[in-house]
């Protein structure tokens, strides 16, 4: 059995190829813990995925 790589990180870091724990990868893995999603590059739980949204926008305008 293969070992587990874990928790995600919180914020992917870009690097190709991506790194055993980039939240990206376990999206599309399908690896990510129950209850988290990946929104602009981190890793959120989904009952804050929209104040993380509406906090990256007011800080691009």
């Amino acid at each position: 059995m293969a070992k587990s790589a874990g928790m995600p990180k919180k914020k992917c870091c870009e690097d190709r190829p991506r790194c055993k724990r980039c939240p990206l990868r376990a999206l599309a893995e399908g690896t990510l813990p129950p209850g988290y999603t990946v929104k602009k590059r981190r890793l959120v739980k989904l009952d804050k995925a929209d104040k993380v949204l509406a906090k990256s926008s007011r800080k691009a305008a």
